[in-house]
């Protein structure tokens, strides 16, 4: 299900249905059928003095941390993933440099073939923290393109100059002047990152959406109206305590989650914000609920 969502996800840029598809394959196919004694064989073509370089297991020896066994085996199976797949070329981000050149090493040993590497840099602020689910920041490719907009908003301001670089597709010259710009501070940082927000919205969801989704922004965000367009649903119940509309309506996926969005202050009903989980909502009158900053969903009966 996973493999099917991210294949869905990843169609915005990958082409999985002309003469030449993307494919997506299962690296069970080919480790479900190794031996124990074929493990033993691929892993005596490494040295613990060689997983050891690792930055991570340094880093544990250092802090004088638990190494186990299994994490070495993991840079073997990616390298062997090359060598199942024949591959030419590997692709991934720079953290995964180590993996990658173990699967350059086992292709070179085991069929005398070159494999070529290419990291990317990753989307990180300056002190290297990344952007991710952690974080509450990461965006999805199959988001609306308002959700994808604002979620980019919310990025810190030291995100966007690797951001415009790798995330929109403007040139090389624009994205060093903008570079420039940031670090002289000479620019404003709002209208920058809405340049950058409507640039990544457009690269996933087209130039249409991405001005939409910028209109939306600033009526909604900036100045602080209600959207023209709302999504609207209808309950059969005439009262629903809060949790369990929260969870009716799919705003929040659990009570937990509808608990912890009302305790920091995130609900608001008919413009009201929402302070207590026991308050029974009576939906004899249409109600129109805000989560956070973006989300409007009207209730009715």
């Amino acid at each position: 299900a996973n493999s099917k969502d991210y294949q869905r996800q990843a169609s915005s840029f990958l082409d999985f249905d002309s003469k030449n598809p993307a494919t997506v394959k299962y690296n069970s196919e080919w480790n479900d059928k190794l031996s124990f004694k074929d493990l033993i064989e691929l892993s005596s073509n490494f040295t613990v003095q060689q997983m050891l370089q690792r930055d991570m297991f340094q880093k544990r020896q250092e802090e004088e941390k638990p190494i186990y066994l299994h994490e070495f085996l993991y840079p073997l199976t990616q390298a062997y993933d090359s060598v199942a797949m024949d591959v030419d070329l590997e692709i991934g981000g720079n953290d995964q440099m180590f993996n990658m050149m173990c699967g350059r090493d086992l292709l070179k040993t085991l069929k005398n073939k070159e494999k070529f590497v290419l990291t990317m840099k990753l989307l990180a602020d300056e002190s290297g923290k990344k952007m991710g689910k952690s974080e509450g920041n990461v965006v999805f490719l199959d988001e609306e393109a308002s959700e994808i907009y604002g979620k980019v908003m919310s990025w810190p301001d030291e995100v966007m100059s690797v951001a415009f670089e790798l995330c929109t597709q403007i040139t090389w010259q624009e994205v060093q002047e903008i570079q420039k710009q940031l670090k002289t501070k000479d620019v404003n940082f709002r209208d920058m990152k809405m340049k950058l927000a409507k640039e990544i919205t457009a690269s996933i969801k087209g130039d249409k959406e991405a001005q939409e989704a910028e209109k939306h922004f600033i009526k909604t965000i900036q100045k602080k109206e209600v959207p023209d367009n709302i999504e609207e649903i209808s309950l059969k119940k005439d009262n629903l305590n809060i949790l369990e509309l929260l969870v009716v309506t799919k705003l929040t996926n659990s009570k937990g989650e509808a608990r912890r969005l009302i305790n920091q202050n995130g609900l608001k009903i008919d413009g009201d914000i929402v302070s207590s989980t026991d308050l029974e909502i009576n939906l004899e009158k249409p109600k129109l609920i805000q989560k956070g900053k973006r989300h409007f969903l009207k209730v009715k009966k």
